[in-house]
């Protein structure tokens, strides 16, 4: 992991339930390249102690930081954090976890389980950003103009979060803006575009992908952190029962609108689905083609030009992850619609979303030659 590069929350997530199948006590065994990592701090490699002991204190540090009440006590007793638990086999320790929230250990471990250990992965996601270089803790001595510095005198160089790029459409230059974080992080923007399936089912909110960290990211929480309104899924289930009932599938490039839920609160008034993947009948993967999402990004812009005004609209990377298209050819088909709104006069703010630095080269490297991107 780069030292400027926040650590991939899927892969945070799936060291945690490592540790929660082993325990406390068997870190050692364990193979964590990115929790030791984290625990290392960026850009170091440690104090030369084994890792074991800098994984449980970063783990510990996470699950403090959960505020208490039921959420953080599930937690403690899942990884084996709580006093007196650390040698617990795991099948006691989830039993004990479940009694928490009071349900069956099957249903705790279908649920509330994966909830529980999605938000330690939150927490550590959290902590490592706040550790980055340049975030203020240990900032070293600066330059004297407010700039941080490394010691040694070697100037600190961040990732950008958010960059501008200029592309040429319709025989005019156009200003894009490029961000490079996870989706949840986006403020003030009208229009954000999910990808989904041709059935429109969300992923649970514990996954990595762009539409489970919306659907995370605009529930409502209780105090203690429970989900207590799913409102991007139960605003999407109305949507399917109005025009897709029984479980039909919708066809492929159709887009449903619904509400941002709690992402309001950072100025999102709506999230997009764009039904890109086909299902494959009898397995786990999709199929994604790219006229199917050029014809989805065509859609959001029509919807958008049935609205009031001029509006803001951020498109990730369609079809880039499990429906299998190559970052080249989803921004390949995400640029033919954009390109062709922008070359017919559209007025709008076109955002585009990476989660990793070398993505986003990609993408500038690709739009700076637009010819190049459709290869």
């Amino acid at each position: 992991m780069s030292p400027t590069q926040l650590p991939d929350y899927g892969e945070v997530f799936a060291e945690v339930r490592e540790v929660r199948r082993a325990g406390i006590v068997r870190l050692r065994e364990l193979r964590l390249p990115v929790l030791t990592g984290m625990a290392a701090g960026p850009g170091g490699t440690g104090s030369g102690e084994p890792h074991f002991p800098a994984v449980e204190r970063l783990l510990r540090t996470a699950v403090a930081a959960m505020g208490g009440g039921t959420l953080q006590e599930a937690a403690e007793y899942s990884l084996g954090l709580a006093r007196g638990t650390r040698d617990w086999p795991p099948a006691d320790r989830r039993r004990r976890a479940a009694r928490v929230y009071g349900v069956s250990v099957e249903r705790f471990r279908k649920h509330q389980e994966l909830m529980v250990l999605g938000q330690v992965a939150e927490q550590l996601v959290r902590g490592a950003a706040r550790s980055l270089p340049g975030d203020g803790a240990g900032a070293g001595s600066g330059h004297g103009d407010g700039r941080p510095s490394l010691p040694g005198g070697q100037a600190r160089q961040l990732a950008a979060g958010h960059r501008p790029v200029t592309v040429r459409a319709g025989g005019r230059e156009h200003r894009l803006t490029l961000h490079v974080h996870a989706v949840d992080l986006l403020r003030d923007i009208d229009v954000v575009v999910s990808p989904s399936n041709t059935h429109l089912a969300l992923p649970e909110p514990y996954k990595a992908s762009v539409a489970a960290s919306l659907r995370r990211a605009g529930a409502v929480r209780d105090p203690a952190g429970r989900i207590v309104e799913d409102r991007i899924q139960d605003e999407l289930r109305a949507w399917t029962d109005r025009y897709a009932p029984g479980g039909l599938p919708v066809a492929p490039g159709t887009v449903a609108v619904t509400g941002a839920g709690a992402l309001e609160e950072q100025g999102i008034r709506h999230i997009h689905h764009a039904a890109v993947a086909v299902p494959r009948p009898g397995t786990n993967d999709y199929d994604v083609l790219p006229t199917d999402v050029t014809r989805a990004v065509t859609r959001v812009f029509a919807l958008l030009a049935a609205g009031p005004g001029r509006a803001s609209v951020c498109l990730p990377l369609l079809g880039a992850g499990r429906g299998g298209l190559t970052p080249a050819d989803s921004l390949a088909a995400v640029w033919a619609a954009v390109e062709a709104e922008l070359a017919r006069g559209g007025d709008w703010d076109v955002h585009l979303l990476v989660r990793r630095p070398e993505r986003a080269d990609l993408v500038a490297e690709l739009l700076a030659d637009p010819e190049g991107g459709r290869t």
